[in-house]
């Protein structure tokens, strides 16, 4: 080699250390955090970009109702491309836990949380945590009922009533975390035979299963339907913008959600996704709930309580067996003879 190169190969290769060194901090601070989201879109959306502009993170976010996530999760444990799930019911979140697609992490705020938050963390072996909490319910379209001429329903019992066929609209259990609420509910007020006997007798009433535990709200609110089963704090939302839309807690008592949190096994950003995980459970992230239209009772015990959220101590709640119906094998069992008994059969 020539003597006169011998610099220049030097100077290029120092120029291309120099740009390795510069890159590979330009590399990390580029990297996104994949955040699947089960709660509405107009939260969603605040929470990933509340997060991005105070933490400087870039947040990519995806919406889908709590069954779908999980069905992504799973799909793809080989190869994850999440990084956080936040949001949805907590059934999932601890059907994933069980099966190991999530990993064991504790938030810096923990002991600043209801018991009933912790007690979701401490039964997953700390692989899913309560971030918002809320009771089921119905409600209905008073000015559609009145032009029907229709009874004003306050029980579950009501709903199967032959009078309000076409009538009702719910989620479909394997996708909704709402709807499987919703049937793990009824089989625990009245056995597993006659809630499916109830379930059964729902059907022939349905208009429609919905991909999303919320839309029957919104259905409700636009008049596509009289009455629509959901968390009553999603009722409660789409009330704000009519006021012919009533809430019902029903009279024989009903179950509740744990909206939860999980860690993703295998995420390509875990430390971000930690961070978002601290994040999540401070006062600070649990406010812009209310703020954005979203009323479930926070987990963090400073967070205020929403003006317009319910009030769990004054509805009639079972003791709902979230360990139980959190396996995989109730979970699936259940979801698999709703299919076939139910949804599958001719109304």
């Amino acid at each position: 080699m020539s003597v006169l190169w011998r610099p220049i190969l030097a100077a290029a290769a120092g120029l291309g250390l120099a740009a390795m060194i510069w890159c590979a901090p330009q590399a990390r601070a580029a990297a996104t955090l994949v955040m699947y989201c089960g709660v509405q879109e107009e939260w969603c959306r605040a929470v990933a970009s509340t997060f991005e502009r105070e933490t400087g993170v870039s947040v990519a976010m995806t919406r889908k109702s709590a069954g779908e996530v999980y069905a992504q999760v799973k799909a793809e444990a080989a190869n994850p491309k999440g990084d956080i799930w936040w949001g949805g019911t907590g059934d999932p979140h601890q059907q994933a836990a069980e099966e190991g697609l999530t990993v064991e992490y504790k938030g810096k705020d923990f002991d600043q949380l209801y018991d009933w938050a912790q007690r979701q963390w401490q039964q997953t072996k700390g692989r899913t945590v309560g971030i918002y909490s809320g009771a089921l319910g119905f409600g209905y379209n008073e000015k559609l009922r009145k032009a029907k001429n229709l009874p004003e329903p306050k029980c579950w019992a009501d709903l199967v009533n032959p009078v309000y066929k076409d009538e009702v609209q719910v989620a479909d259990p394997n996708s909704s975390g709402t709807a499987y609420n919703l049937m793990a509910t009824i089989i625990q007020l009245m056995g597993e035979e006659k809630g499916f006997d109830y379930l059964k007798a729902l059907n022939r009433n349905i208009n429609q299963y919905t991909k999303a535990g919320a839309a029957p709200a919104q259905a409700v609110n636009l008049g596509e339907t009289t009455i629509g089963i959901t968390f009553m704090h999603d009722m409660i939302t789409a009330a704000q913008s009519n006021a012919d839309i009533k809430v019902v807690g029903p009279c024989e008592g009903t179950g509740y959600e744990i909206g939860s949190m999980s860690l993703i096994k295998g995420a390509h950003n875990p430390d971000d996704a930690k961070r978002f995980y601290d994040w999540a459970l401070t006062p600070a992230a649990q406010v812009l709930a209310a703020q954005n239209k979203s009323y479930q009772t926070p987990s963090n015990k400073n967070t205020p309580l929403p003006q317009l959220g319910v009030d769990l101590s004054k509805v009639k709640l079972i003791d709902y067996d979230f360990a139980k119906y959190g396996t995989s094998a109730v979970r699936n069992a259940l979801l698999k003879r709703w299919t076939d008994e139910v949804k599958n059969q001719p109304r």
